[in-house]
Parts: C-alpha cells; sequence; structure tokens
C-alpha cells in the first residue's frame, strides 16, 4: 500500500489543505486534558555541546522561540517562486506527517529564516510543482544548493548534518546504532498501528506501543529515545500525534495507560514549541482519520 512509504504524504484526501496549523495546540494530550501551551514558554535552549546535565537534556525548544506567520498553501494557480536562484525552500503539506517531520527539524535547528517554508495544496497541485521542482511530485522535498531532495528520513539527517544550529543527532555510537534502528522501525510501527485501525484487534498496535515503551527506557539521561532529544523523537512524534487522539476517541485506547515512558515522552513533547508550530488540530485529525478508516472498514 502507497501510505506506508516514508518519504511522501499520502494523508492529505481527508484534510483541508489550504490554511496553516494553529499553532501551539496540545494535540498530543488527552482530548479531556484542558491544557493551553504558551509560545512564550522559558525552556531552555539547546546547546552545540551533547553532552549535558539532565535539566538541559529536558529542554527540548530553542531559546528564540520564533512565531512565524506561516504563508497560505499553493495551489494550481499559484504561480511558482524563482526556483535555483540560490534560496533554499522546504516544500511541504501542511496536513502531511512525513513533511512534518522535516519541518520540525527545521524549526529545531533555527532555521526559519534560512530555509524558506513553501506549502503546497496536495489536493490541487500546481503543474508547475512537478514540472520545475520535483518530479516525484511529493512532499517533503528540500531545493538547497541547486538540487532538489526527497525521502523525509533522509532530509531531517540532511539538514541537521548540512545546516548551522543545535546537533540533533548524539555522539555516542550506542546511541547512534541504537537511533538507526528505531528510525528503521518507524515504517513498521506505522504499519501496525494503521492495521489495527483497519480492524476491531488491537495486538499489533499494542505490541507496536510496547515496543515503543521499551525502547524509551533505554538510556536514563533523559527521557526521549536516545535520552536526549534528538532525530528519532522528530521521526515519531508526526504520527503519535495522529495515533493517539484517534485510539482515544473511536477506540477508547489511551496509549499511555500501562506505558508510564510513553506518558512522560508525550509531555515533554508538548512543551517543544518548535513541534507545536507544526501541529494541527485533535479534533481534525480524528476526523480525517473517521473518514479514512470507518468508511473503509
Amino acid at each position: 500500500m502507497a501510505a506506508l512509504n516514508l518519504s511522501c504524504c499520502y494523508h492529505h484526501h481527508h484534510f483541508q489543505s489550504h490554511s496553516p496549523p494553529p499553532t501551539n495546540v496540545p494535540i498530543l494530550l488527552s482530548h479531556r486534558n484542558n491544557i493551553s501551551i504558551s509560545p512564550k514558554s522559558p525552556l531552555t535552549s539547546f546547546h552545540h555541546k551533547r553532552h549535558h546535565s539532565n535539566l538541559l537534556v529536558l529542554a527540548t525548544t530553542m531559546a528564540t522561540n520564533v512565531q512565524e506567520d506561516l504563508p497560505p498553501a499553493l495551489d494550481s494557480t499559484s504561480e511558482p517562486p524563482s526556483v535555483f536562484d540560490g534560496t533554499t525552500r522546504l516544500y511541504i503539506s501542511y496536513t502531511c506527517p512525513y513533511a512534518q517531520r522535516v519541518w520540525i527539524t527545521r524549526n529545531c535547528k533555527g532555521l526559519q529564516e534560512k530555509i524558506k517554508l513553501v506549502p503546497i495544496d496536495l489536493k490541487n497541485r500546481p503543474d508547475w510543482y512537478k514540472e520545475k521542482v520535483y518530479p516525484a511530485n511529493k512532499v517533503p522535498a528540500l531545493e538547497h544548493n541547486n538540487q532538489v531532495k526527497g525521502e523525509s528520513l533522509d532530509l531531517i539527517k540532511y539538514i541537521d548534518t548540512n545546516f548551522e544550529g543545535p546537533s540533533l543527532y548524539p555522539d555516542d555510537t550506542i546511541k547512534q546504532e541504537f537511533g538507526e534502528e528505531l528510525l528503521s522501525y518507524t515504517n513498521t510501527f506505522y504499519k501496525a498501528v494503521t492495521t489495527s485501525l483497519k480492524g476491531d484487534g488491537f495486538d499489533d498496535a499494542a505490541a507496536a506501543f510496547d515496543y515503543i515503551e521499551k525502547a524509551l527506557s533505554k538510556f536514563d539521561d533523559g527521557p526521549f529515545f536516545l535520552g536526549q532529544f534528538s532525530l528519532v523523537d522528530i521521526a515519531y512524534a508526526p504520527f503519535i500525534e495522529r495515533f493517539q487522539p484517534y485510539l482515544l476517541d473511536v477506540k477508547k485506547y489511551d496509549i499511555k495507560v500501562g506505558r508510564p515512558k510513553l506518558a512522560v515522552w508525550i509531555e515533554e513533547m508538548n512543551k517543544n514549541d518548535d513541534f507545536n508550530q507544526t501541529r494541527r488540530d485533535p479534533k481534525e485529525l480524528v476526523e480525517s482519520y473517521r473518514k479514512r478508516y470507518l468508511s473503509s472498514s
């Protein structure tokens, strides 16, 4: 099934893609919790050095707390940008979890001024996107140094390696190896959960979330997958953002129950302003999954 491809977004059919998402929406929390997140919460910034105290490790947002005005999505009536004019552009969809990974990485690196965000309306794509920008005609795509690159997991690594800003991957070899294992597991995780969404059983989804809980227990120097916040957290965040409210609302299944590490991870991710700026209203996410999975079951 094409939707399992981690390189692009196939989740756009039931979203409205024309307007930017609301910022600072506490999506990963239960819809029963009435919690708001301040765009200027006093969280400690990352630093270039990777060996931090636990206090610094717990900090997950940039000190700048950049609040950018998000542009409207470009559609078939929109003029193309001046492609290959030296501007670095990140082509995304506001509704795509794969593109969201790269958008979060850009934000966490503090590159809002260096990498221009170019949202595409996936329901009404401009012809010039395929013809002039990215022949694969999918998002995300990064225009940099007169080239356009794709594949979300490749792009988050590329941005972390080739741009300034705090490093989002550890120096420790053991953590690096485990990080690669977790990044490789994202496809299996997605498949397991979506298989359960289509049917009545939860065995596959429960096993996948149990795997996440065990992975979060490996390092004790922070609440994230590799102890410190990293690309691994970014890779999983958009999917858990979507799965959690749907499972809770429709299936009455709380992924946090019996998984204390996952509960803490969700709490810490909710403090990340760079992530919050990319998130969508949970009611919209639940409704889109209702149409996708309940209508086809």
